[in-house]
């Protein structure tokens, strides 16, 4: 076990449309921008960074892994813990966000709910069920 592997910092999502990308995370989300320039905006959830780099920027960070394109389907399901999964819904759709699934009650005692941004990455909302 390498205990230096512990405190996620940044998560860095490639985006094909950055001007889309930007609006989305500040406009659904609320996101604050604590950096930006012609390559990325970084914005901050919570205690961790999203940085929307350009895919055009990526190749250098992952080489020589290739960069997926935007149509190879879902890499990653990033999941925020919620109140109330249906209310979270009901402001999503507010926003013109369009749910991928649920809102709907898992066996492991989870309500969730799955929505993807502008370039598919996919986030979920999940609420913990009473007994869950």
């Amino acid at each position: 076990m390498i205990k230096a592997l512990n405190e996620l910092e940044v998560i860095t999502l490639f985006v094909d449309d950055s001007a889309a990308a930007h609006a989305f995370y500040t406009g659904v989300f609320g996101l604050e921008v604590v950096y930006q320039d012609d390559d990325s905006a970084v914005v901050r959830l919570g205690s961790i960074m999203l940085n929307l780099l350009r895919r055009e920027q990526a190749p250098e960070l992952v080489e020589p892994a290739p960069v997926a394109g935007a149509g190879s389907g879902a890499r990653a399901l990033f999941t925020i813990r919620v109140a109330d999964v249906d209310a979270v819904c009901a402001e999503l759709e507010r926003h013109g966000v369009r749910l991928l699934n649920g809102p709907i009650d898992r066996p492991w005692g989870r309500r969730t709910a799955a929505f993807a941004d502008p370039d598919g990455n996919v986030w979920e909302v999940a609420q913990i069920l009473e007994g869950g």
